[in-house]
């Protein structure tokens, strides 16, 4: 008897925690209700639980709370309904009668779905909805089993396998499979059900099977019979597993089994409800008797009512818990039942069920750390943060207090909160380390200093629930990405106006509060669509910077290309592109001439573009307009940017004279800018100094480029000479125009000139040259002055021609020591002077050596790149096509190759004029000056190979 009392205060404790408040109906123990004047052939639960519908001569809903009936019954079968279930959306209902029909009714309407479904030609004693009520199936006297699909009411297929009735049909719980019972040579059959294969005939009892379910989990199936007897096999095999449940005096004729698969309960001739243990298959309680045969018995969804139905018509409502209450007291002994149960209940995201009984297991075992793990786990899940975090302290204490060492020995798997957070702040200044000093909180308006910004994250639930979760060895990308969700920020791109709001107009105040005009309108609005986007943090360059504070400033406009890379989003706002515009509309505003809107661009992965009133232009509701090849063409065509380096731009040194060009057309209010705009782009951090004139910025960019990279190509320009070096341009438009493409040759060609020159050049001096080149430090700067390493070519004569129209520039005849002769036109006047009648000053012109006509890499940052292809320029004319394997390791043939490469094709040169400290200063042209050797053979008029001091 104490095994039996053991059971039944498993299922007790369990049923009496399972239910929340709005799940459990307040029930007496046992209620008697009598709707139907006819025997109650079957019963069928709503899957909320709420509603029950009973099978007489007709079908009735009534309410499990109240006992009241809901409306008039379903009246359509002509005879006695046999069979009835419930869809899982609880819409439809079906039933099954004697009359061989079985008829599909809307629940709402009260009418049938379809004409009375008709196959079978026996009472349908069983029908089943599929768990996605696609399906309906069905089994009845005649042997039969149909599939009928619920969109059409039509037969799917027709299953043939016992020899006699078929008395229960189910579906497993993820509709693959149908299990079906009742001949009388007592076999189940499993069906698959989308090719109607016979899987499995199990022969499960004696005698005639009257129902068949499977388990929760659909491992097992359990069968009733009319040899009295309960019975639980292997689904997969049909093996029989443990001992039948044995205990009624005559046959059983249905089957229920609770939702956790815990207990089972049984309707019998022997007019009584009995309940079962499906862990240890015995009876639980005492049975729940009528005074007739009951022919059908179901459970609620949550367990806690049982509903049977007998041949006299009359409907038993049973309390489960009440029932079972009465048969023992609670001990302590029954906590790892309700522990086990609340981590099944996690594992269903049952969390207020998990709850109540990690809650028991407290009360059973309060010096227990289990239950108080358990109860931290349902909390996180409920996000009740802060109590999951207090329960999760009271578990580290119980650990530590343990008296058993084995139990003491298991804190060592979980985290203290002091660990935790420590792990915490260490992946948010990771991750603020790249973030703006300053940011508005979207969902407050206030703009929030660093501190602000922690102490918000603080405070949030996010906080709370990373804290929560961080219990066992930590995973650093999960607190990464929870830590990188809440502080992902929207920055802004658009063009100033006057009258922005600045930081001390905001400052400690709503900004949604603020009067709504002017510039304040777009900064409001941003920040709705950062917000209703998602995004908490959202940042201007108008008033997010404190322009009065010059640390602040410097290290904003260094970092700015950095928050932009990082951002989670960036709102392009195109104020000149009305709500009316088509495509196009992008490509004329003046968005697309300002100088820091470039880098705005570049930098970000994932960029939108708003029209004036704030809607997405050209409609397109993509996620990423870098994604958008409409726009991402239009703003090819607008920028003279490819489109590879739109959608992918990586900062670098790399390609400086196409990002130079990038930037040529655009503009600035502070001329300064048009260089700190850039320093991003080109990934260099350089003092801010307002004031210094352009001329100064950009030479410092420049110079930095160089120094750094040993890039020459930043030396291709026309125009003016900076003040800041001659080498460098005065003004960003210089590079205006693309760099100067000169023709290179084939390899073919360059295989015929090899050829030629090994009977004409000496190898010795060939490879001399090759060396000496070889041996060239890269371009440096110091102090200003620029350490060119070059070729140089001795001016020999210098006249000016006659009848020039314009009077600020003049044209020059230049010869010069193996070079053929050549026209430079410059603003400078230059002396004129020839062999017969020399001048003191000297002149050269020169080719700034170029590692690229060695084969050999450049000394550019490889490490970033547009993802273009290396621009040739003025500077850069190295044949397209590399040498061959074998080549590669003759130097011999690399010092021809090299002298074809000097000698035949053009080249560009520099004039540089010697000044009185044996420096020397370009001139500048307003055209490229393009050079060619006179004699390719003449290797001993290329030897001339020098670093030299440009100021």
């Amino acid at each position: 008897m104490s095994g039996v009392l053991d059971v039944a205060k498993q299922v007790y404790l369990s049923v009496r925690r399972r239910a929340t408040p709005a799940q459990t109906t307040k029930t007496a123990s046992s209620r008697t209700i009598r709707w139907h004047t006819s025997a109650v052939s079957a019963v069928a639960f709503f899957k909320d639980g709420r509603h029950v519908v009973t099978g007489s001569r007709n079908l009735r809903i009534w309410d499990v709370q109240t006992r009241e009936l809901l409306e008039r019954p379903f009246e359509g079968h002509k005879d006695w309904v046999r069979s009835v279930d419930v869809s899982s959306d609880n819409k439809r209902i079906a039933s099954g009668g004697k009359d061989t029909t079985i008829i599909v009714w809307d629940v709402e309407t009260r009418q049938m779905v379809f004409e009375p479904l008709v196959k079978h030609t026996g009472w349908v004693n069983s029908v089943c909805f599929s768990p996605d009520g696609r399906k309906l199936a069905s089994g009845s006297l005649d042997s039969m089993i149909v599939l009928w699909d619920m969109e059409t009411g039509a037969v799917l297929t027709i299953l043939h396998g016992h020899s006699s009735w078929v008395l229960s049909v189910a579906f497993s719980p993820d509709g693959l499979k149908l299990a079906s019972g009742g001949s009388l040579d007592g076999t189940i059959q499993v069906w698959r059900t989308d090719n109607a294969e016979l899987l499995l005939e199990i022969k499960a009892h004696e005698n005639l099977i009257t129902s068949v379910v499977w388990s929760h989990d659909g491992q097992q199936l359990v069968s009733a019979s009319s040899d009295h007897a309960v019975k639980f096999c292997n689904s997969s095999n049909g093996d029989q597993i443990g001992e039948p449940c044995i205990g009624h005096t005559d046959s059983i004729d249905s089957l229920a089994t609770s939702s956790d698969g815990s207990f089972v309960a049984t309707s019998s001739s022997d007019k009584t409800v009995r309940l079962w243990s499906t862990k240890s298959h015995q009876q639980i309680g005492q049975a729940f008797e009528h005074t007739a045969r009951v022919c059908f018995a179901a459970i609620s969804p949550n367990g806690d009512v049982l509903v049977s139905g007998d041949d006299e018509g009359k409907v038993q409502l049973w309390s489960i818990e009440s029932i079972l209450a009465a048969a023992f007291a609670l001990d302590s002994s029954y906590d790892s039942f309700f522990a086990h149960r609340s981590k099944a209940k996690l594992g269903r995201y049952l969390y207020p069920e998990a709850l109540s009984d990690a809650e028991m297991v407290i009360e059973l075992n309060p010096s227990s750390y289990r239950g108080y793990e358990l109860k931290h786990a349902a909390l996180h899940g409920a996000q009740r943060y802060d109590e999951a975090i207090e329960a999760f302290h009271i578990m580290l204490s119980k650990l530590d207090d343990a008296p058993d060492p084995r139990i003491r020995q298991l804190r060592q798997q979980y985290v203290s909160p002091s660990e935790a957070y420590d792990t915490i702040r260490r992946a948010i200044d990771a991750h603020l380390e790249n973030a703006p000093l300053r940011l508005v909180h979207t969902f407050t308006g206030h703009l929030c200093d660093r501190q602000a910004q922690l102490d918000a994250f603080m405070t949030s639930t996010e906080y709370k629930e990373i804290l929560s979760s961080s219990t066992t060895p930590l995973h650093m990308e999960s607190i990464t990405g929870a830590v990188s969700k809440y502080f992902s920020w929207v920055m802004l791109s658009h063009r100033w106006k006057s009258k922005e709001p600045r930081l001390f107009d905001i400052q400690d105040k709503d900004l949604y509060t603020l009067d709504p005009v002017g510039a304040m309108v777009k900064l409001q609005k941003f920040c709705a669509v950062a917000r209703d986007a998602g995004y908490r943090w959202a940042w201007s360059d108008t008033c997010c910077i404190d322009q009065n504070n010059n640390v602040e400033l410097q290290e904003s406009v260094n970092s700015m290309f950095i928050w932009y890379r990082h951002s989670a989003l960036t709102i392009i706002y195109l104020s000149d592109v009305r709500t009316s515009s088509k495509c196009g509309a992008l490509a004329r505003s003046t968005w697309n001439t300002r100088g820091w809107t470039l880098q705005e661009y570049l930098a970000p992965n994932i960029v939108l573009f708003y029209k004036a009133d704030w809607t997405l232009y050209l409609d397109d509701r993509s996620p990423n307009h870098k994604e958008s090849f409409a726009i991402m063409q239009e703003l090819e065509g607008a920028t003279g940017i490819h489109a590879r380096a739109l959608v992918a731009f990586r900062p670098g040194m790399r390609d400086a004279r196409e990002k130079l060009r990038w930037a040529s057309s655009r503009v600035t209010t502070l001329q300064e800018d048009i260089a700190y705009s850039l320093f991003g782009i080109f990934g260099v951090y350089l003092p801010v100094i307002y004031g210094e004139k352009k001329q100064n910025a950009l030479g410092r960019l420049l110079q930095e480029i160089i120094a750094h990279s040993g890039d020459i190509t930043a030396l291709d320009w026309v125009g003016k000479s900076s003040k800041f070096n001659s080498c460098l341009p005065a003004d960003i438009t210089a590079y205006k125009a693309p760099p100067c493409r000169l023709p290179s040759l084939s390899e073919d060609e360059m295989q015929i000139s090899v050829s030629a020159l090994r009977n004409t050049v000496a190898l010795e001096a060939a490879s001399e040259l090759y060396t000496l080149l070889d041996n060239l430090s890269a371009p440096r700067f110091a102090n200003t002055r620029l350490q060119l390493p070059c070729i140089t070519f001795l001016v020999t004569e210098v006249r000016r021609r006659r009848c020039q129209n314009l009077q600020s520039c003049f044209t020059y005849d230049v010869k010069s020591n193996g070079l053929q002769d050549l026209l430079i036109t410059t603003e400078d006047k230059l002396a004129q002077f020839s062999r017969t009648k020399p001048t003191q000053q000297t002149f050269l012109l020169v080719r700034p050596w170029n590692r690229h006509d060695l084969g050999l890499p450049d000394f550019a940052d490889d490490a970033y790149s547009t993802n273009e292809s290396e621009p040739e320029s003025l500077l850069d004319d190295s044949p397209s096509d590399s040498p061959s394997e074998n080549e590669m390791f003759d130097l011999g043939s690399q010092s021809l190759r090299l002298i074809v490469s000097l000698g035949q094709p053009p080249f560009g040169v520099l004039l540089l004029a010697q000044q009185r400290g044996g420096e020397y200063k370009r001139i500048a042209s307003d055209h490229n000056i393009t050079a060619q050797v006179k004699h390719m053979a003449s290797v001993h008029d290329m030897m001339n190979v020098r670093t030299l001091e440009i100021l």
